[in-house]
């Protein structure tokens, strides 16, 4: 049996050669008559037959065989063609000198490759280029040697050739490592590694995102064991290049640009222990210096360009190319919907194949305990630097981009996909000490949900489990060695115990709450004020194209074209939000999903969802980041008004938390954080979300809901009223108004109404009271506003519609009236839609209820404020709030007339005492009895239901008859003395109290009045409440005695008149009067 034979090139020329010299000699030695054609053809006959019968090679043979084609170097000076092939003469002339065979073999293996590199051939291969080719030739004939059908040949030559493949991924290494050792003529052509095209080969794709793909022809099998079989220290600085290599490629990446072979590359050298090893060792894995910021890392460290790489917009010295609005979204108004969604498709797509990517690479180093740390530092180190972005305005120079943190964000929600599960046990290893003890983040300067600072410091003294420091000192110390101390050491052991106490998922946890709110909540947030600077500018060209259209000016045509040119880069920025953000739903699920763990672990701190909360808020609790629940809120509002963003979400939890914190100060501080929850709620009403399925559940059946929801946004209403904010005044008619359109859904809801009956009459003289006391306030405020911006609205359009006298106007001058008057309409709108929205509200409640308006504190405020009402919408000035277009105003003058006079019938109805008809007359501003009769008029031609006019009309009455009785009570008690009257009002009192701390005395209902608004002595600000009030009996005894003279002296004189009344008209005889 024979093996089979290699023949190369050069062994054919030299056989063929061989068998060519008995051919001429047969031809010289016959005379030609003998060499006929048949003779010659025996010749041939027998020299082909020669050939046919190969000889068969030894082992040694073979061996040189297959190592030159490997090596491509002889030992024999031939004429190849090929002009790889090199000529060892010094070498062959060395082996020749130690006796020993021309012929290529294992033990010559080494020395052959040593003088091959460190010659200078003319044609060869440049040295990296000559190895990989050696590895990939022998890597061929192994595949040939496979056929062998000599097994021992077989094995002798597979060794052989694996022994080739070592020596070329040996020398590869020693090459790379010091690239000075061999001439090389490419060595100053790159300054990237060789071996980059050789991994982008072995990742390659299909379609390696846009900007190409990799054409480099792979060699199976040689990174594998260059990077597997390794030590360290070889090969740390080869990779340490290649990571530096693809952080460059990626540095100025758009979603649009090729990050992601560079990604996989990535991937597939952590996929080698001494890839990961050396990634985290890299001086850049966390950059070092003096000046180190949130955008250095970003734009420095290996992992920061891969983060980077984003649709979203960013500054321009650091936005990535190619520009994804530009190319994307620009001129959006004039393209296809069809273009832009498909635009929306592809950058959802290859964004989330950056973050599956880089999940899988932090996934990948977190896995191998000896690179864990070194991941969950540098995340840590990511969150403190930029810590600023938490701020309303971000530094774009010192703060990393909104970018890099949605992608991060992205990336730490799949990190937390083992244990998003609210209802599963591993929650529980999500320890609330790690806010307090845990080294790594720096939560010190976060405002706590309740806690003050000193009361941090109090609890953590008295439970510090170190009584070797106090906890003061100790959570310092943790600070410290957050901020400081990874910058000293890029692999530092931890030094302290705490930081080796938490679980993974413990510091998954927080971590992930705070680069959400750095990223994906900051986000959110960017978007709505890029919304809003659309909308202004929006309204700021409308403007000038009326201004332009009136007088053409240069400087408004420039001012034009700016503002539009404004408009188009503020799209196409919010385009790319669009695509990135609102367009990924699976993110948002994430997302949803990690904060409904949040809310069920809060709620864990506490003892778990019931009601009502403990009296005392457990510290646990007061001290986590008041940011843990305020965007749990920021979330479910945007989500909320993206379509279809909810579907399949669970929102019971969600909706227990909201009902138990709403109107909790005592558990959460900020009231504006708890209105948040209110406009969650108010997003979810069913009229407004449009799925009556989802939502309607929430409010109708769900027992929290039905048992405290009007409760508390009863409470919380009244709460808002102080915030402790220098806006404070305006900021509560916006949260207000939010509660306002809950309360009047609610109220349509049978369940509801019953219970917010039952609330009025327990809480007739508490909470209840306060809100319809502020729900007045409100209603006389935003009324009384919004009539005296229609009067001013009123004196421009006259100003603006006299065209000769406005034209001969400076320009600038009529730009900012018309700015005024455009601000003047919004304030009216706004105003008037809340003043009908509380006139609204108290309309539909006093058909129900009106028991708390009827007593004395409170029915002589809501008499005022009806009266008033009445006398702005039928009083002599009621002509001069017409307008050209109410509706556009919100502002309905016959459906407000109707509410008011409903409410005056409504109370009337419910008056079984007859103190509201004398509470209307003692109103000496607005109170008019002709106005009742105007209004009945009114309400006549508007079609109003004829017996409510006809109840009105009695009620106008009453009153009538009322005053006439005041004014003769006032006529009978004459002079009052000072002492007697109350000092706020100078009204007789009737039951005086002294204020404890200011000693002064005033009448009760006059006081509790006040103290419905503001719970502090008027005359010096003390704290004070309706129970501190001291009854001055004495003082009040004194004043009945002094009205009871008062009647009878008036009743002694009235008598005394009737008897010379009597005389004076007796007859002359004095027998009987004149008149009968």
């Amino acid at each position: 049996m024979f093996a089979p034979v290699y023949i190369t090139n050069e062994n054919r020329r030299v056989q063929n050669q061989s068998l060519l010299i008995p051919k001429l000699l047969l031809t010289l030695l016959l005379p030609p008559p003998l060499l006929s054609y048949t003779v010659l053809h025996q010749i041939n006959f027998v020299i082909m037959a020669t050939t046919t019968a190969k000889p068969q090679r030894s082992p040694e043979e073979i061996e040189d065989i297959i190592l030159r084609k490997i090596f491509l170097v002889t030992l024999i000076d031939s004429m190849g063609n090929d002009t790889r092939v090199v000529y060892l003469e010094m070498t062959a002339a060395e082996i020749l000198s130690e006796g020993g065979e021309l012929r290529l073999s294992r033990d010559l293996m080494e020395r052959v490759l040593v003088d091959r590199l460190s010659g200078n051939f003319t044609y060869a291969e440049p040295p990296f280029q000559y190895l990989i080719g050696i590895y990939r030739r022998a890597h061929e004939e192994g595949r040939k040697i496979a056929n062998m059908k000599d097994k021992l040949v077989r094995a002798q030559m597979e060794l052989v050739v694996n022994q080739a493949k070592k020596l070329s991924v040996s020398y590869c290494r020693i090459h790379l490592g010091n690239p000075d050792m061999f001439p090389d003529s490419n060595r100053n052509k790159s300054n990237v590694s060789p071996l980059l095209n050789l991994v982008f080969g072995e990742v390659s794709s299909s379609i390696d995102a846009f900007g190409g793909s990799s054409s480099v022809a792979s060699c199976p099998g040689f990174l594998d064991e260059l990077f597997r079989d390794s030590d360290y220290d070889s090969i740390e600085p080869i990779l340490k290049q290649l990571y530096e290599d693809l952080r460059g490629i990626v540095l100025n990446c758009s979603a649009l640009g090729n990050f992601q072979q560079p990604l996989r590359a990535l991937m597939y050298l952590i996929s080698f222990p001494v890839g990961a090893r050396a990634l985290v060792n890299h001086p850049w894995w966390i950059p070092k210096g003096a000046y180190l910021n949130g955008r250095v890392i970003e734009m420095t460290s290996i992992l920061g360009p891969f983060f980077h790489v984003s649709a979203l917009p960013d500054q321009s010295i650091f936005k990535g190319q190619p520009d994804v609005g530009q190319q994307c979204f620009s001129e959006s108004s004039t393209r296809r919907p069809a273009d832009i969604l498909s635009s929306f498709t592809t950058i959802k797509t290859v964004m989330n194949n950056l973050y599956a990517g880089l999940a899988d690479v932090l996934r990948s180093l977190l896995k191998n305990t000896s690179t864990r740390e070194n991941v969950l530092q540098y995340i840590a180190e990511v969150i403190n630097k930029n810590a600023s972005r938490a701020h309303i305005q971000v530094d774009p120079i010192s703060s990393a981009s909104s970018g890099m943190f949605v992608n991060l964000s992205a990336v730490m929600l799949r990190l937390c996909e083992p244990f998003l599960d609210a209802n599963s046990t591993k929650k529980d290893k999500i320890d609330p000490k790690y806010v307090f003890y845990g080294s790594r983040l720096d939560f010190k300067e976060l405002t706590a949900l309740h806690a003050s600072s000193e009361e941090v410091t109090e609890w953590l003294n008295k439970n510090n489990p170190n009584n070797g420091s106090s906890g003061e000192n100790r959570l310092l110390h943790s600070q410290e060695t957050t901020s400081f101390g990874l910058l000293q050491n890029n692999n530092p052991v931890p030094s302290q115990r705490e930081s080796t106490n938490y679980s993974f998922i413990c510091e998954c946890f927080f971590m992930t709450a705070r680069v959400l709110n750095l990223g994906l909540l900051k986000a959110f947030s960017d978007f709505k004020h890029l919304v809003q600077d659309i909308s202004r500018c929006e309204d700021n060209l409308a403007t000038l194209k009326t201004m332009q259209e009136q007088t053409p000016l240069p400087r408004l045509a420039l001012d034009i074209a700016r503002l539009e040119k404004e408009i188009e880069s503020f799209t196409q920025e919010k385009l790319c939000f669009e695509a990135q953000i609102l367009r990924d739903g699976e993110l948002l699920q994430q997302a949803l999903s990690f904060y409904q763990l949040m809310v069920v672990w809060l709620v864990g701190r506490i003892g778990g969802f019931k009601m009502p909360l403990p009296q005392s808020c457990p510290m646990e609790f007061a001290c986590m980041p008041e940011h843990f629940v305020e965007d749990v809120m920021e979330l479910l509002i945007f989500a909320s008004r993206i379509p279809r963003a909810l579907d399949g979400v669970k929102l019971d939890d969600f909706m227990n938390f909201i009902i138990m914190f709403m109107a909790s100060p005592e558990y959460i501080r900020n009231p504006y954080l708890r209105a948040k929850m209110v406009e969650v709620l108010n997003c979810w009403m069913p009229r407004r979300s449009g799925t009556l399925s989802v939502t309607s559940t929430l409010f109708e059946g769900h027992q929290l809901s039905v048992q405290y929801l009007v409760r508390n946004l009863l409470k919380l209403y009244v709460d808002i009223e102080f915030t402790g904010s220098h806006t404070q005044f305006y900021d509560k008619f916006n949260i207000r108004h939010n509660i306002a359109e809950l309360l009047e859904y609610l109220w349509q809801v049978p369940v509801h109404q019953n219970a917010w009956k039952q609330i009025a009459k327990e809480e007739e003289k508490g909470v209840y009271l306060n809100f319809l006391n502020f729900l007045i306030n409100d209603s006389i405020f935003l009324l009384d506003e919004s009539l005296n911006k229609i009067l001013e609205l009123k004196e421009l359009e006259a100003e603006m519609s006299n065209t000769v006298e406005w034209e001969q106007r400076p320009a600038q001058e009529r730009q900012e009236r018309t700015r005024v008057f455009h601000s003047q309409e919004n304030i009216i709108r706004i105003d008037m839609k809340l003043a009908m929205e509380d006139v609204s509200m108290l309309a539909f409640t006093t058909e129900q209820i009106t028991a708390p308006f009827l007593l004395p504190e409170m029915v002589e405020r809501v008499a005022n404020m009806l009266n008033y009402f009445l006398l702005q919408l039928v009083g002599p000035q009621r002509k001069s709030l017409s307008l050209k277009d109410p509706e556009k105003y919100e502002f309905r003058p016959k459906q407000l007339l109707k509410q008011i006079v409903n409410i005056y019938v409504h109370l009337a109805r419910g008056d079984h005492d007859d103190i509201f008809p004398s509470s209307i007359t003692k109103d000496g501003r607005s109170y008019n009895d002709q106005l009742f009769t105007e209004a009945a008029n009114v309400l006549r031609r508007i079609g109003e239901d004829p017996r409510i006019i006809h109840a009105f009309e009695d009620l106008g009455k009453k009153a009538k008859a009322a005053a006439s009785e005041a004014m003769d009570a006032e006529a009978i008690l004459g002079d009052i003395p000072d002492e007697f009257l109350d000092p706020i009002q100078y009204t007789l009192m009737k039951d005086p109290v002294i204020l404890p701390s200011s000693r002064i005395i005033v009448d009760r209902p006059v006081i509790q009045r006040h103290l419905l608004s503001d719970a502090t002595d008027p005359f010096n600000r003390s704290h004070l409440t309706p129970d501190m009030l001291i009854p001055d009996t004495k003082l009040k005894q004194k004043i009945e005695e002094f009205v009871k003279s008062q009647q009878r002296k008036q009743h002694g004189e009235d008598m005394s008149m009737q008897s010379s009344s009597k005389s004076s008209i007796q007859s002359p005889d004095g027998t009987r009067p004149l008149i009968d």
